[in-house]
């Protein structure tokens, strides 16, 4: 991969801007179709570096959506496709299983109608499991019920982008890096977008910024009532002496409301054990630290009527996440939940990453996949989870629809 290359030279048939597990699946699912120049620029000095880089590593297994959603069909497709890539080049992977916990009698409910859901989205090792089995599958969890989601997995998901990265640039592709685009603009049949190296064009333009994403796609006219709203997702560690305290994966039951799972226990490859990530909205779509902030980011934010109607509508649950970001106790107190073992010395090392989600002028947080065209272009609006597990599948799927953008062979 090259940073600071040049950006001069031949126009790319397809020019990708971002270099996140999505838009490094999509290019390289270009390069599979034979003859096509495609280009991959990203901001950043390597690739990965914001949302896949900062996810919780989970293969999802379809468990959460909504039978006939983009999100349960690409997941499962996209699931396979991982699994088969992860083998062939040798990126480590484990099928360790998930344990949803329905913690009080009122939630047993909504885990039936995912049972339900699991089971209508063809997951193969899905099993109910009564309060007094719980413990068969992770001893020190408790609650009402279970959901037993063996299909699903862990993986880093940063080194699955950096072996896609080298796929394409294999098949003869060009990921540059350190290439902050700062603006697109329609010339002469062809896509041109500019950063302070310069320039590069294609004939065919595919967004994948993530953060930056409607920025960019307001630039094409694409983006409509849509604006991406950062939330931080604020997690801990299991000190090491304490990581027995989970086996895999335990998660509670989310609030239908929200396109948020809730604050969990996932274990990763290398055998750390996080918890959380709880969601608060961010005071800047960079916004890792503590401290930090953006005025720019917060106010498109505060100025964005979704967000007003959202907050009118859900104030208590966002003061409760504040509070949990606030108070490492009443963080620790909604891991008890599901692990009453868990003490607030067990909880190390604070960490976060950014969430770009996607909502629309009436305040509704948008749940699947999202997409915008402009002539001969294709933003990526929204991309929650599973996008990283089904980024195959939605790079396969944003080639096939770009396809008519090509000239025929």
């Amino acid at each position: 991969m090259k940073y600071n290359a040049s950006v001069s030279g031949e126009t790319a048939d397809v020019l990708v801007v971002g270099a996140g597990i999505v838009g490094l699946a999509t290019a390289w699912q270009f390069t599979q179709r034979g003859g096509l120049r495609v280009r991959v620029v990203e901001a950043e000095g390597d690739v990965a570096l914001h949302q896949t880089g900062r996810n919780s590593g989970v293969i999802h297994s379809g468990l959460y959506y909504r039978e006939g959603s983009l999100k349960a069909s690409l997941c499962r497709k996209g699931r396979e496709q991982l699994l088969a890539f992860c083998q062939k080049h040798q990126v480590p992977f484990e099928l360790c299983g998930k344990l949803v916990v329905a913690s009080s009698p009122a939630q047993v409910p909504a885990l039936e109608v995912l049972f339900r859901r699991g089971q209508a989205n063809g997951i193969e090792r899905l099993a109910w499991v009564e309060g007094s089995d719980i413990p068969r599958f992770e001893p020190h969890a408790r609650g009402e019920a279970a959901l037993w989601v063996g299909d699903t997995g862990i993986v880093e998901f940063r080194r699955v982008a950096r072996a896609l990265a080298r796929e394409v640039e294999d098949a003869g592709g060009t990921v540059s890096l350190g290439f902050a685009v700062r603006g697109l603009e329609r010339k002469n049949g062809l896509w041109v977008a500019r950063s302070r190296q310069g320039e590069v064009a294609g004939r065919v333009l595919v967004v994948c910024a993530g953060l930056e994403g409607d920025r960019l796609a307001r630039q094409a006219g694409a983006a409509g009532d849509v604006r991406i709203v950062p939330f931080r997702g604020e997690y801990w560690e299991l000190a090491p002496h304490r990581r027995g305290l989970v086996r895999n994966l335990i998660y509670p039951v989310p609030d239908p409301r929200f396109p948020f799972l809730g604050v969990h226990f996932t274990r990763r490859v290398d055998g750390r054990v996080e918890a959380g990530p709880n969601a608060v909205l961010a005071p800047g779509r960079h916004a890792y630290r503590r401290l930090a902030f953006s005025p720019k980011d917060t106010w498109e934010t505060l100025t964005f009527p979704g967000f007003w109607r959202l907050a009118a509508r859900y104030w208590r649950t966002g003061l409760a996440e504040l509070w949990r970001s606030l108070s490492k106790r009443a963080f620790c107190r909604a891991l008890q939940r599901l692990v009453p073992a868990v003490r607030q010395e067990d909880l190390v090392h604070w960490g976060c990453g950014i969430r770009a989600q996607a909502m629309d002028r009436q305040g509704q947080l948008l749940d699947d996949f999202a997409f915008a065209e402009a002539e001969d272009a294709l933003f990526v609006l929204n991309a929650p989870s599973p996008a990283a597990t089904a980024c195959l599948a939605i790079g396969a799927a944003i080639a096939d629809a770009c396809q008519r953008f090509l000239p025929r062979s």
